[in-house]
């Protein structure tokens, strides 16, 4: 069933890559195209075609900044109707996508994590690197759920034995913050490159690094686990993170990530802020433990990594925190691999 159009209206700039409808002036947008998915889903489907006039952007430097070694990058929309426990996806354009060549074949794959098995797909776009898609797509999916879950867009070059290459991803969390109030919220992300290396011992853990010394302001953006080891069944086990700022080994303040409920690979995307001075940064360290717990029971962790100056660490994880240091006020992201719960 097609839903009810959205009420069109100005986009307006928000902070943290994100678009928003303004709240005046609405107009009636004219109604989705219909379009027949292929394959029966279930609980997901494509329900349309997007009316590119429903998306004119505000000029802004998003497609005309890219970082250096860009993969790509990727606009979609994300709504969630509570009454019919319906999450809309738009798939709006992609831009610069690293293809083998201008003559390519692209597509993008949705997926409504932590289930792999079952995705959606857009249509084909040939002979171009940055393709304008403007289709929409429904996953069903309860209002108790749906924050615990990530959406996962995969986009792939075809080649022509029809074989699929990934050319990148973004994993875009359902925060109750991105699905507040009943506006339509575009977003844009730069596409990662997925990571091949296998998981370490005790899993690996992705976040970025930045300090403002203007500000005296230390800043940790938790991305991402991989190949964490859950000790309980996973229908049960909630997984988040725990940031402690330590000066002279002593204890000053800690923030938590929310909990990512039964994934061995949750994802975060939180940012947390800590006051440091300058001077202080030669002593002062942040451990990250991943923590798993159960309804009822006290929470146990799983790993932990500790960055910090050549006195409390070696490896990538003094090169991570010297290379923020070089770079102040630029986010540095890394992977840093677990140590046991036990270990230093």
């Amino acid at each position: 069933m097609v839903p009810p159009s959205f009420q069109g209206r100005d986009w307006v700039p928000l902070h943290n890559k994100e678009l928003s409808r303004a709240p005046q002036d609405p107009c009636l947008a004219p109604e989705l195209l219909p379009h027949t998915s292929s394959g029966n889903l279930g609980d997901a489907g494509v329900v349309g075609t997007i009316n590119p006039e429903l998306y004119k952007f505000p000029e802004d430097t998003s497609e005309t900044h890219f970082p250096d070694g860009c993969l790509g990058r990727l606009w979609f929309s994300v709504e969630y109707q509570q009454e019919t426990e319906q999450l809309l996806v738009g798939l709006i354009k992609a831009r610069l996508l690293q293809a083998p060549s201008e003559t390519c074949s692209l597509l993008v794959k949705l997926h409504l994590l932590p289930d792999e098995r079952r995705f959606l797909q857009s249509k084909t776009k040939c002979k171009t690197s940055s393709p304008q898609f403007d289709e929409h797509f429904i996953f069903q999916v309860s209002c108790k759920s749906v924050t615990q879950r990530v959406l996962k867009f995969s986009v792939y070059h075809v080649n022509r034995q029809r074989k699929h290459q990934l050319l990148g991803q973004v994993l875009f969390p359902l925060k109750n913050e991105t699905l507040a109030g009943d506006c339509h919220h575009v977003f844009w992300r730069d596409l990662e490159a997925e990571s091949l290396e296998p998981p370490s011992e005790f899993g690996d853990l992705q976040f970025c690094l930045s300090y403002n010394d203007y500000l005296n302001r230390l800043t940790v953006v938790v991305l991402r686990a991989k190949g964490l080891q859950l000790q309980e069944d996973r229908s049960v086990v909630s997984v988040f993170v725990k940031v402690s700022l330590m000066n002279q080994n002593k204890f000053v303040k800690s923030k938590k990530t929310s909990a990512v409920l039964g994934s061995v690979n949750p994802v975060y995307n939180e940012t947390f802020s800590f006051k440091a001075d300058a001077t202080e940064l030669d002593t002062a360290s942040l451990s990250l433990t991943v923590l798993q717990s159960t309804e009822g029971d006290r929470s146990h962790p799983l790993g932990r990594v500790v960055v910090g100056p050549y006195m409390y660490t070696r490896g990538r994880e003094l090169e991570h925190w010297d290379e923020m240091l070089s770079k102040p006020k630029e986010l540095v992201k890394r992977w840093h691999a677990l140590c046991g719960p036990t270990e230093p």
